[in-house]
């Protein structure tokens, strides 16, 4: 008989989010986020940008993956200029400070962090129930 893993993460068997109106939050005007998943090991969040809107130089303790999924921009990561467009992805390390400039058509894009940030932890909707 196998037990369920002991550890103080809420998360320590399978859960699953469905999209709903209350699951996005607006983090600045024109760029909204849902958080998809996430559990103390990681978190995906997904971002929808408005045309123009720039997200500012920052940096933050959690690696950053993404892809591109919709449209494109700017992306200042570190020293570097990315032109990102659907389809590119990236990795951002812990600490390097970033930018992105949205281009003229939006951007859809999803970002996976590590280890999940608890910064966004009051946006988080529960899981679906079993």
């Amino acid at each position: 008989m196998q037990s369920e893993p002991t550890t103080k993460d809420e998360f320590v068997k399978a859960a699953r989010w469905v999209d709903k109106p209350d699951a996005w939050h607006e983090m600045a005007p024109g760029i909204r986020r849902r958080i998809l998943s996430h559990s103390s090991l990681g978190m995906m969040a997904l971002f929808r940008i408005e045309p123009g809107s720039v997200l500012p130089l920052h940096s933050h303790p959690h690696a950053q993956f993404g892809v591109f999924l919709e449209g494109g921009g700017e992306f200042k990561v570190g020293d570097s200029i990315w032109h990102m467009k659907s389809g590119d992805s990236y990795y951002v390390p812990p600490g390097v400070p970033h930018e992105l400039n949205v281009g003229k058509n939006g951007l859809v894009v999803i970002d996976f962090f590590v280890p999940e940030r608890q910064d966004y932890h009051g946006h988080i909707p529960e899981p679906e129930p079993d």
